[in-house]
């Protein structure tokens, strides 16, 4: 599970549940437990690696999740997808410094992406740095225009940074989106 506190906001830029992810925790263990065979059988597999350390996000087994997504990115370090998880795991785990340098890393200029953009301001934010968060999530803003968990996740930066006004006209506006997750 991404680092989703009480008020339901992702602050990690998690790409958000799967069709085929379970709902339960149950489910969760179920899915856990196929995948740590296929990782157990094969480290050097992605999918079972990204699989396997997802599920462990979900059960909340953040230090697992880091460490099996640690060794996939001394595997693979230009791997964006690896570097990407292992840097979204890090920051659950509350690795924030370690988070900001993987997720560095995580995408290039050329090909930026807005979920790791996001991600990145999430860290800049929980690092108490709101103007570098700001320019994260406006920069996830223009490779995804009104992307309501980029937008929320500017609102709250507003509002950590005590900009109240700029926060509640951001949140209402991600709020209005229709991609919103309003359950």
């Amino acid at each position: 599970m991404a680092c989703t506190p009480k008020n339901g906001l992702d602050y990690t830029g998690s790409l958000g549940a799967r069709a085929s992810e379970p709902t339960s925790p149950e489910g969760w263990r179920a899915y856990a437990e196929e995948w740590r065979g296929r990782y157990d059988a094969n480290p050097g597999d992605k999918a079972a690696t990204l699989n396997y350390a997802r599920a462990l996000r979900a059960l909340e087994q953040r230090a697992q999740a880091a460490a099996v997504l640690q060794q996939a990115a001394i595997r693979a370090p230009t791997d964006m997808d690896v570097m990407g998880a292992y840097g979204r795991a890090l920051t659950d785990a509350g690795r924030l410094k370690e988070a900001d340098e993987v997720l560095a890393r995580a995408h290039t200029p050329e090909r930026p992406d807005w979920r790791i953009l996001s991600a990145q301001g999430a860290v800049a934010d929980q690092l108490g740095d709101h103007a570098r968060a700001e320019g994260y999530y406006r920069a996830a803003l223009k490779i995804a225009p009104d992307e309501p968990t980029v937008m929320s996740n500017l609102g709250l930066s507003y509002a950590l940074a005590n900009r109240l006004g700029e926060a509640e006209v951001t949140l209402r506006r991600a709020a209005e989106q229709s991609r919103a997750d309003h359950g």
